[in-house]
């Protein structure tokens, strides 16, 4: 127990003081984090959208298989991409193994599914008067699909936060295609692991506090922002 508050009263001392090392692997994380984050909503957001407005044949199966991918573990998708980028892969000369574009590579096709997944839910959710609404209205199908999307933007918000918590937080992909180098692949979660291994527990702490920080600040903004648009 004395370890434990040892520990966590060196680590915000740390954190107050800004560590050198500390802060760089703080950037790093946020880098790779906030990249695939608007990567994969580039992709992940149409899926979804097109998923929930759209009627098709296999629709339910589409859905089931998105939700599936939810579990999808880290360490799977590691190895597959690992198998594409290694040297003796099909993009092994591109030398992207061990890079940060790596871990974005990993971190995108890990949470496509959590963000199109969430935004048909959140489509899903609002109630088709809106849509007959607008039709009836004048609106073509592109107008009463914005209609849509306007009802569901609080929904889609929250998937990219839960994307983004997804992602700052894993370490399996981050471990396999960064390999946690030092000032260039090190982000918070494996460095953690790594002092663990260590038995060093000061700047882990640290790094966990700021994880949790980042967070908890992130989902603060989320609902500060939702309050105050619906308060107008």
């Amino acid at each position: 127990m004395d370890l434990l508050i040892d520990s966590f009263l060196s680590a915000i001392v740390l954190v107050i003081s800004l560590d050198a090392e500390m802060v760089s692997i703080i950037g790093v994380s946020l880098k790779v984090s906030l990249s695939s984050t608007i990567l994969a909503s580039l992709l992940g957001i149409p899926l979804g959208f097109t998923i929930a407005f759209s009627e098709f044949i296999g629709k339910r199966m589409a859905v089931t298989v998105l939700n599936t991918l939810l579990a999808l573990p880290t360490v799977v998708i590691g190895l597959f991409v690992y198998a594409f980028i290694s040297r003796r892969g099909i993009f092994g000369p591109f030398d992207l193994l061990y890079t940060q574009d790596a871990i974005i590579i990993g971190q995108v096709i890990l949470i496509i599914p959590v963000i199109a997944a969430f935004t048909i839910a959140a489509i899903s959710r609002i109630d088709e008067r809106y849509r007959q609404t607008a039709r009836t209205l004048g609106a073509n199908r592109r107008q009463s699909a914005w209609v849509v999307f306007r009802e569901a933007r609080f929904g889609i918000v929250a998937a990219l936060v839960a994307a983004f918590g997804r992602v700052i937080s894993e370490i399996g992909i981050s471990m396999m295609l960064g390999g946690n180098i030092k000032g260039f692949t090190r982000t918070m979660t494996t460095f953690m692991a790594l002092e663990y291994d260590k038995g060093s527990f000061v700047l882990a702490v640290a790094l966990g506090i700021v994880l949790m920080g980042i967070s908890f600040a992130m989902n603060l903004l989320f609902h500060f922002f939702q309050g105050r648009v619906q308060s107008q």
